[in-house]
């Protein structure tokens, strides 16, 4: 009897504990319709889990800055498409590709990257 319980309690703990993962996965909140693009200059890299993100200022028609959040993958996902720590550092100048938020919020999901020396990253 005991072993049964210990058993549910186990499968249940880990059922509660992958759930809030499961759903934090969602890429809802980009437009996968869209592809925007846009240049500027690397301001961070931050190359930590849950996902890598790198922020570009990027210069608008009316002349103000913005910085954009692109978000990226894990650290796994981000060093299997060549990405490192040190690949992006800050003031280098970058063209970003990616799906953009759909509330109109400076940032997306990046589809590919394009460093200064025209390495393409996906």
């Amino acid at each position: 009897m005991r072993k049964s319980l210990y058993a549910k309690l186990v499968v249940a703990a880990i059922v509660a504990w992958s759930q809030p993962a499961a759903s934090h996965h969602s890429h809802a909140m980009f437009d996968h319709t869209i592809e925007k693009t846009i240049s500027g200059t690397v301001t961070n890299f931050s190359f930590r889990n849950p996902h890598v993100f790198l922020y570009v200022d990027v210069k608008g028609e009316d002349s103000q800055v913005v910085n954009w959040a692109v978000e990226m993958s894990n650290i796994q996902n981000t060093l299997r498409s060549g990405i490192r720590q040190s690949t992006f550092k800050v003031g280098d100048l970058v063209t970003v590709t990616m799906n953009p938020l759909r509330d109109g919020r400076p940032g997306g999901n990046f589809t590919a990257i394009t460093a200064a020396d025209g390495k393409v990253y996906r």
